[in-house]
């Protein structure tokens, strides 16, 4: 099941790349059954915060790169923190990479941040193999990783476009954001209002335009965020923009029922943006779905004070279920989940199952009905505000490389992973 459609085949592997996807082909070596299964390209979720190292007990990357094998995921881009240090020099950079190459279960790659001061560093991580760079237009949430304002993106995005890499970018405007006037998730809504995310995206892309950076937005959710970043695009300016589940499947509304669970930044919008999300998926003009897992220990989410909550959301490992229980289309999820991903952020031979392709592959049983359950999950800490949410899909199988990392309800073997570099 790829982007072209579905086909019925046999696939050859050997050496941990496909050799082959035909009819009939030669059953000289170990076989795998995958009779009335769909083979989906694995799942590349280029949004997660593992936090390791230095924030190990909110997840890990064994824990984290586990469920997204169990979910149908290959690879996965970490985001340059919740850890500590944060990832925006060289020596952070080592020490991401020592945790990951230990534990990760799945293929991974690594974002650098861009923050006020490290103009300089930029260089050494493009060096290393990071994938791009990462900044925030507003604060984090997190000290040791400031936001940058107007001045210090335009320098940033200069010297990334010299060096070749993409700037990821939290598109909210700080100027329209202010302290919540109350205690409820109603009132933390209100102040950060969908007029953030749209003038953010605005500036950046302008700045995008200027400089000739790549760009991409992330977590858009705003169906008009959307569709600036598309119209951009169709004028030639190279920017592209991801959604997540959870701006798809819930709105503001439903802030009362999910509770902390359901906190975020950017929060939950309205059921148009929601549909105009759905609708730009369907069509083809909305070219990503990532999780943006940022996970942390339970009684961070739980207070009488939502604005004291922490602001992340569990769910990378439902994520291609999730949107097959909506009833996605399977090329447009093939699309969305894996290899739109991969030809953006420059993965060689990843997001697609074509011969020469490394052989990341989900069995999947797409007419399996089911729930998310909290004892499913395999998160360091095990719950989601996904819930009790249909899912569609039982995943049979999940292959790193042609070596099988998730069978039979659980991980299979050691750690696998290996680090990818940007292609060039």
């Amino acid at each position: 099941m790829t982007v072209r459609g579905v086909e019925r085949a046999d696939i050859a592997i050997e050496g941990g790349r496909i050799a082959e996807v035909g009819s009939n082909l030669r059953e000289d070596r170990e076989e795998v059954d995958a009779s009335g299964l769909h083979v989906f390209p694995g799942g590349i979720d280029s949004h997660v915060h593992f936090n390791e190292p230095g924030r190990a007990e909110w997840e890990t990357i064994a824990h984290g790169s586990a469920a997204l094998a169990a979910g149908g995921c290959t690879a996965f881009i970490d985001m340059p923190l919740n850890n500590l240090p944060v990832t925006t020099d060289g020596p952070a950079f080592d020490a991401k990479l020592a945790a990951a190459t230990r534990s990760s279960v799945v293929d991974f790659g690594l974002w650098g941040g861009l923050v006020p001061g490290n103009l300089e560093r930029l260089g050494e991580l493009v060096q290393r193999g990071v994938m791009g760079f990462k900044a925030f237009m507003c604060p984090s949430g997190i000290d040791e990783f400031p936001a940058c304002n107007r001045h210090v993106l335009r320098e940033g995005m200069q010297r990334i476009a010299s060096l070749g890499s993409i700037l990821l970018v939290h598109a909210e405007d700080p100027e329209h954001l202010r302290e919540p006037r109350g205690r409820t998730a109603r009132d933390f809504v209100r102040s950060r209002p969908p007029e953030a995310e749209l003038d953010a995206i605005f500036r950046a892309i302008e700045l995008s335009s200027e400089t000739g950076c790549r760009l991409h937005v992330v977590h858009v959710s705003t169906a008009e965020g959307a569709l600036l970043i598309l119209q951009a695009s169709e004028r030639g300016v190279d920017v592209t923009g991801e959604t997540c589940p959870h701006y798809l499947l819930y709105v503001e509304d439903d802030l009362e029922r999910l509770g902390g669970l359901g906190k975020c930044a950017p929060p939950l919008r309205t059921a148009a943006d929601r549909d105009g999300l759905w609708r730009m998926l369907d069509e083809g003009t909305l070219p990503m779905v990532v999780s943006d897992h940022s996970p942390s220990t339970l009684a961070l989410k739980q207070g009488d004070d939502y604005s004291r909550l922490w602001g992340g959301i569990s769910g990378c490992q439902s994520t291609r279920q999730l949107l097959l229980g909506r009833a996605l289309a399977l090329e447009t999820l093939a699309a969305v989940t894996s290899t739109n991903v991969a030809r953006r952020f420059g993965l060689a031979r990843k997001g697609d199952v074509a011969r020469g392709f490394d052989a990341d592959l989900w069995l999947v049983d797409v007419d399996h009905d089911d729930v998310v359950r909290r004892e499913d999950l395999l998160y360091l800490n095990r719950f989601s505000v996904h819930e009790g949410y249909r899912i569609a899909g039982r995943t049979v199988m999940t292959l790193v490389r042609g070596e099988t990392v998730y069978a039979d309800g659980g991980v299979a073997g050691r750690q696998t992973g290996r680090f990818i570099r940007p292609a060039s």
